[in-house]
């Protein structure tokens, strides 16, 4: 479903759930008036961009419900991928980058068993964010529409979903790791403590968690926090 204008897919489809919506639902809306990005963050929605979630209904028998940043990560980065824009990278644990800097993002939101996964991704614009490289797909031969990649993204979210429920973690750890930034890349990692540390970009653990290898040759393995290109 599309709508010209909401305040927050997000939102939209927690509310939703909380009304016993099933799974698989998506909604997409052309603006978002008040989009929000990880940790409360604004993020800035203006028409011409992707803004649209869906909603996972969780099993007790899947992989642990954090991994689905990495199945959706994945997920976005082959649709843009195989609609020509092969130069995406992730970032852990689901940003995409373009050329270093963020091209998109998705949040992740839980009320009970539903979670409701959010996409933003810069097409036509990329907002000016101090501190931050922003990117958009505008000016780099994207002949795609808006609707055109979030057919797409339901499509491929649908597929790897399914590989996460029957295969488990695995797969999609292999599938991340293949189309994150190269090994040795030096990252700094905001911890959940309020500490900084800082690294090179060491893979993943098998349970998908930041293997971050510090100065001394350890390995710092992170679970929770916020990670930047140095």
């Amino acid at each position: 479903m599309t709508v010209a204008e909401t305040g927050s897919t997000n939102a939209d489809l927690l509310a939703l759930a909380a009304r016993g919506e099933a799974e698989g639902v998506w909604l997409r809306a052309e603006r978002q008036t008040a989009g929000r990005g990880r940790q409360g963050r604004d993020w800035s929605s203006p028409t011409g961009n992707l803004y649209a979630s869906t909603l996972v209904q969780a099993r007790p028998d899947d992989p642990p419900a954090p991994s689905l940043a990495l199945v959706s990560a994945v997920a976005l980065a082959e649709t843009i991928s195989v609609l020509g824009c092969p130069a995406v990278t992730i970032k852990w644990p689901n940003d995409l980058l373009l050329d270093g800097a963020k091209l998109a993002g998705i949040l992740l939101e839980r009320s009970g068993n539903a979670i409701v996964i959010g996409f933003g991704v810069n097409l036509a614009s990329h907002p000016s964010i101090d501190g931050r490289r922003t990117a958009s797909l505008a000016g780099r031969l994207w002949i795609h529409s808006v609707a055109e990649l979030y057919d797409h993204l339901t499509v491929e979210f649908a597929r790897w979903l399914g590989i996460w429920r029957a295969q488990g973690l695995a797969p999609v750890v292999a599938r991340w790791q293949a189309q994150a930034h190269a090994p040795g890349t030096p990252l700094n990692a905001n911890l959940a403590d309020g500490t900084t540390i800082t690294g090179t970009y060491d893979g993943l653990a098998p349970d998908g968690a930041l293997r971050l290898r510090l100065a001394d040759g350890s390995v710092h393995v992170i679970h929770a926090g916020d990670v930047f290109l140095v």
